[in-house]
């Protein structure tokens, strides 16, 4: 930490709002400017009110009317102002207007920061909630480049003004994060809800950039949001990068694929290419508009003592990115859930791609036991979505081809399932039968054990990634043999 910014040790428990904008106005070298735009001047209100903002607040403002809004930033390619894109532009504009008119020469100790958000809430007939960015740029040391902080929000509450008083809660607790929290990210994440809980707002993206964040991994960071309950699904894409789902997802054509993917291998890659290939063929679907998904559950990330290994998740998700792929970690168990939260930015045709084994369990009872009508409910949910499901046959013990026309449901399930077969929801998918015999925990076995051949296993050039980052477990031979030994 920054010999600028001294520790929290002065904190045993959660400090206050009043306190944490206190502890940030009475620090001499912390100095910078506030601009709100759409919820009132929510945040830079709990620092007047903490006192002594005189030598840490340049300038407070809103720019509220569009024009002058335009006129300060610049105009959005799409016109909208509650963007990722407004939020850049106005740290960009207020970060050089503070070096300008305060210069490094004269204030050689001062952490410069810009706090910024662009928010809409929720509107008189009370049918949206609003959402908005918010974002700080910032130094902790006086003589290194600027780090940002961006996220995005969706309010819950049902009244403005609550919303607002939120907004100020959530605004003071990032910048006291970035400030005193910045060492460890993880946590700084979880310090966004202090004096908040999670049916007041949810975070559904976030982003850290510049040196002090150097080596975080964004993508471990949509992982956490997932694990603490601050949303249900994030996503992001091959960059590493995390992606705002409404973005992404808006009136596109979604073909998801559900899977462990440890590792990615050949069955899960014809698997997607035989269905899109069918989807895209659909007279419903349009072509320049699909949107291919890889999802991963949570629960498909936890080990046997329910936590979370981050450093598999981080395996899975390198190669898929290598692959070009955008990644979504949701906390939807079921698959009616996922069809749900796709429904809710789009309400054209979906797919659904799965193996025929995943088919067996979308009809087992015990995973909607939390619903008041159990499965009948839960495919009367999936089935008022307009999505189709792509099922990839498989070979059972006996060596023999199991399809959607001889697959085996228990006896309670089959008039559910003739039913949903019927409504035209299942699609049978052509396997490849030189790779049927391949399955993911086998080769992640081999790759474990030192075992041969399992490259041939893959897509072209994920084995020489998992060689060369040792991914999965993977050791040389030699290292193999030379721990086996010892």
């Amino acid at each position: 930490m920054s010999p600028h910014l001294k520790g929290d040790k002065a904190f045993d428990t959660v400090p206050s709002i009043k306190d944490k904008a206190l502890r940030i106005n009475l620090n001499e070298n912390i100095y910078g400017t506030f601009s709100e735009i759409g919820a009132g001047q929510e945040t830079v209100r709990n620092f007047f009110r903490a006192g002594g903002a005189s030598g840490t607040i340049a300038k407070a403002m809103s720019a509220y009317d569009k024009d002058f809004s335009d006129a300060i930033y610049g105009i959005e390619e799409d016109k909208r102002y509650v963007t990722e894109s407004r939020l850049k532009k106005m740290l960009d504009h207020e970060i050089a207007l503070l070096q300008e008119r305060k210069s490094k020469e004269d204030n050689p100790n001062r952490l410069f920061f810009s706090y910024a958000n662009t928010v809409t809430t929720i509107d008189f007939a009370k049918k949206y909630k609003g959402h908005g960015w918010v974002g700080i740029r910032f130094q902790t040391n006086p003589n290194e480049e600027f780090n940002d902080i961006i996220l995005h929000l969706r309010f819950k509450e049902n009244d403005a003004k609550l919303q607002q008083q939120t907004l100020g809660v959530l605004g003071t607790n990032l910048i006291y994060g970035a400030f005193y929290k910045n060492h460890n990210p993880k946590k700084l994440l979880q310090y966004l809800y202090d004096h908040l809980d999670k049916d007041q707002i949810e975070i559904d993206m976030i982003n850290f950039s510049g040196p002090r964040f150097e080596k975080v991994d964004n993508r471990l960071m949509s992982l956490q949001l997932v694990k603490h309950g601050m949303t249900d699904a994030v996503m992001f894409g091959p960059d590493g990068n995390n992606l705002l789902a409404a973005k992404i997802l808006y009136k596109k054509n979604i073909l998801a694929l559900r899977g462990s993917f440890r590792p990615v291998t050949l069955v899960n890659t014809d698997m997607l290419q035989k269905a899109y290939d069918i989807f895209v063929a659909d007279k419903r679907v349009d072509k320049n508009k699909v949107k291919v998904i890889f999802e991963i559950t949570l629960s498909n990330l936890k080990e046997a003592d329910s936590e979370i290994n981050e450093r598999d998740f981080l395996d899975r998700a390198e190669l898929l990115c290598s692959l070009g792929h955008t990644v979504m970690i949701s906390n939807f168990q079921q698959y009616y859930k996922v069809a749900q939260y796709f429904n809710s930015y789009t309400k054209k045709r979906m797919g659904l791609a799965m193996g025929g084994m995943n088919l067996i369990e979308l009809f087992n009872e015990k995973y909607y036991r939390d619903l008041p009508g159990g499965i009948l409910e839960a495919f009367g949910r999936l089935t008022s979505s307009d999505v189709k499901v792509y099922v990839y046959p498989f070979k059972n013990g006996k060596d023999e081809l199991i399809t959607t026309n001889n697959i085996k449901v228990h006896p309670r399930m089959k008039d559910l399932y003739t039913f949903f077969k019927g409504n035209g929801k299942l699609v049978d998918l052509e396997n490849n039968p030189s790779i049927s015999h391949i399955f993911s925990r086998q080769v992640l076995k081999m790759i474990q054990n030192g075992e041969g051949h399992w490259e041939d296993m893959l897509p072209e050039g994920v084995a020489e990634i998992i060689k060369e980052q040792k991914l999965f477990g993977y050791e040389p031979e030699e290292d193999f043999v030379q721990y086996t030994s010892n």
